[in-house]
């Protein structure tokens, strides 16, 4: 016969509490630009190293440093907060439309604005894009027509896809 051991349980204490000044010490985390960029078309096994790594662009007066620089003028970072300023207003709406029961569906994609928006900038014109859930910024970013996404979300008449798509796999 087996003979059972008493349970235990070890729930460890938490390294932050709420309200408390949290401590990042344990982690290490590079200077801004510190982190190399490898050409677009390097093999997986060689970036291994990234995925366990963050890569920071700014530094602490908040202008872009190093190899991940993009070097964007004014004019485009204006164009891409403007883009993902108006996707964040837009989710906003949507999701109270949904909540009030007027769309049968509604993925916010907040927090998620910038790699949309930022993913938009660096298409061609007439590149194709197959947007999804939680990607409504890449065609704001676009310029596509707001009514056209709020039709599509509704499913009303207007919709190009007559109601014939789940909402938001625009």
């Amino acid at each position: 016969m087996t003979e059972w051991k008493p349970l235990s349980l070890h729930v460890p204490e938490p390294p932050g509490r709420p309200g408390g000044r949290p401590d990042f010490s344990r982690l290490a985390i590079p200077q801004a630009g510190q982190v190399r960029r490898p050409p677009v078309d390097v093999a997986a096994h060689d970036i291994y190293d990234l995925a366990y790594s963050i890569i920071r662009v700014l530094n602490r007066q908040g202008e872009a440093v190093g190899p991940w620089n993009p070097g964007l003028d004014a004019d485009a970072l204006k164009d891409g907060l403007r883009a993902m300023m108006k996707t964040r207003a837009f989710d906003a709406r949507m999701m109270t439309a949904q909540r009030q029961g007027k769309t049968s569906f509604y993925m916010q994609c907040t927090g998620e604005e910038a790699i949309a928006c930022a993913f938009r900038t660096v298409l061609e014109p007439g590149d194709m894009n197959f947007p999804t859930y939680r990607q409504q910024g890449l065609l704001i970013a676009q310029g596509w027509p707001l009514v056209d996404l709020m039709c599509q979300i509704f499913s009303n008449e207007k919709d190009r896809l007559r109601g014939r798509q789940l909402p938001v796999l625009y």
